[in-house]
C-alpha cells in the first residue's frame, strides 16, 4: 500500500526543481507593452516548464544486469548506512545495477508501490515512461540475472511470501509482493523451466486480488455477469499466447470463467443452466486440466441445483432430467478421475438428489454461486 504519510526524497527533490523552474520562467517572461499581464497564458507556461524538466533528465539505462530485491531494502544516496536515505525497495521491484562497491550496489530501482497493468511490465528497454531512482544498497539480498540459481532463489522467495498471503488477516502488500518476485523470476530468467509456472502464479495472484476486490462491491449480486464489472484478463491472455495448449493455458482458461458466471441466481434456472453447459465444455476442452474434475463437479452441482429448483416451481419432468444429467456427469467424473476428491463430492451430491435431500442453497455442499 502506498505509504502517502511520507514521501520519498527523491520525489520532495523533483518537486523542488520543478517550482524553481516554472518560477525561473515567470520571472523571466515580459508581458509585451500592449498586453495585460492577468492575461498571460499560465497554462502554456506551466507546460513549458514540464517539457523543460524532461528534457532534463536522462533515459533509465539499459545496459547494466537486471535485478530486484528478496526483502525490503533502503536506497542511499552514498553506500553509507549513515548517508541520506532516499527510498524503500519492496520485494519484487525492477532494477538495473550500475556499479558495485564491497559489499554495495549502486541501481536504479522501480520503487513505485501501486502497479497494474502495463505498468507492470519492466521499464528499462522499452518506452515506458517511469522513471526509476538512482542511489545505493546492501549488496545482501540482491538477486539479478547473473546470479547462480538466481531462478530457484526468486520462485522460492514467491513461495514463501504466497504461503503468508493465505494466513489469517495477511496485508495484500505480501500477495503483492509474491506477485512480483514470480513475475520478475519470469523477467529474468525466461530459460528457467519454472518461467512458465511463474508466470501463471503471478497472473493468478493478480487475477485473485482483483477478484476480491470486485466481489466485496454490491453489484457482486447482481443476477447478470455483465451488471458487475469485469476481471481484466490481460495477463492471462498474455499467458495463454505464451505458453498455448499447456497446462498454463488450461488453468488461465480456467480462471476467465469467473467472469462468465452469474452472481446470485435468484432462484432462476437460467443461470445454473447456463453455467453446466460452461463447466461441461470447460471440461471436454481441457480434459488434461487440474480444473476438469472441478469444472464436472460445478456441473453436477448446477444440474441437482436445477432438480431442486423445477421440483419447487412443480416442474417434476425437468427436475427428472436435471437429475439424470447430474447422475450422468458424476459418472463421467468417477470414470475419468476417480482418485480426485470431486468425484467423491459428486457421488455425495447424487446420494442426495436420489434420497430427495435440497442441495440448493445449502452450505454444506453448495458450490458457491458467482465467481
Amino acid at each position: 500500500m502506498r505509504n502517502l504519510g511520507k514521501k520519498p526524497r527523491s520525489r520532495l527533490l523533483s518537486r523542488a526543481r520543478f517550482d524553481f523552474t516554472v518560477r525561473r520562467i515567470l520571472d523571466e517572461v515580459k508581458p509585451l507593452p500592449f498586453m495585460r499581464t492577468e492575461f498571460l497564458a499560465f497554462p502554456a507556461l506551466l507546460a513549458f516548464a514540464v517539457s523543460a524538466l524532461v528534457a532534463q533528465k536522462a533515459p533509465p539505462p539499459s545496459n547494466g544486469p537486471k535485478a530486484t530485491v528478496i526483502r525490503n531494502t533502503n536506497l542511499y544516496v552514498a553506500p553509507d548506512n549513515s548517508s541520506s536515505r532516499l527510498a524503500e525497495v519492496t520485494p519484487g521491484r525492477e532494477m538495473v545495477i550500475l556499479e558495485k562497491n564491497g559489499p554495495w550496489v549502486k541501481v536504479f530501482a522501480n520503487t513505485d508501490e501501486e502497479t497494474s497493468q502495463s505498468q507492470d511490465a519492466p521499464v528499462f528497454g522499452n518506452s515506458a515512461s517511469a522513471a526509476p531512482v538512482s542511489g545505493w544498497m546492501p549488496a545482501a539480498g540482491v538477486v539479478s540475472s547473473d546470479t547462480p540459481k538466481g531462478d530457484l532463489v526468486l520462485f522460492g522467495a514467491a513461495a514463501s511470501q504466497e504461503l503468508d498471503a493465505m494466513l489469517p488477516h495477511s496485508p495484500q502488500s505480501v500477495a503483492q509482493a509474491a506477485r512480483l518476485l514470480y513475475q520478475r523470476m519470469a523477467d529474468l530468467f525466461p530459460q528457467s523451466p519454472l518461467t512458465p509456472e511463474a508466470a501463471w502464479r503471478s497472473a493468478d495472484i493478480r487475477w485473485q486480488l482483483q477478484k476480491a476486490d470486485i466481489m466485496s462491491l454490491p453489484s457482486a449480486h447482481e443476477k447478470d455477469a455483465y451488471l458487475r464489472e469485469s476481471i481484466d484478463d490481460e495477463e492471462m491472455r498474455k499467458l495463454k499466447k505464451n505458453y498455448p495448449r499447456t497446462k498454463w493455458a488450461d488453468l488461465a482458461d480456467w480462471d476467465m470463467l469467473d467472469n462468465k458466471v452469474c452472481g446470485d441466481w435468484q432462484g432462476s434456472t437460467k443461470c445454473p443452466e447456463k453455467e453446466a453447459e460452461m463447466y461441461e465444455k470447460y471440461a471436454q476442452e481441457h480434459p488434461e486440466s487440474p480444473k476438469a474434475p472441478e469444472a464436472l463437479y460445478d456441473a453436477v452441482y448446477r444440474q441437482g441445483a436445477l432438480s431442486n429448483i423445477y421440483t419447487a416451481n412443480g416442474d417434476d419432468k425437468k427436475s427428472g432430467e436435471a437429475k439424470a444429467k447430474a447422475v450422468t456427469i458424476a459418472g463421467t467424473i468417477e470414470s475419468k478421475y476417480p482418485q480426485s476428491d470431486y468425484a467423491a463430492r459428486a457421488a455425495s451430491l447424487v446420494y442426495q438428489l436420489q434420497e430427495s435431500i435440497p442441495i440448493y442453497g445449502t452450505d454444506s455442499q453448495r458450490s458457491p454461486e458467482g465467481p
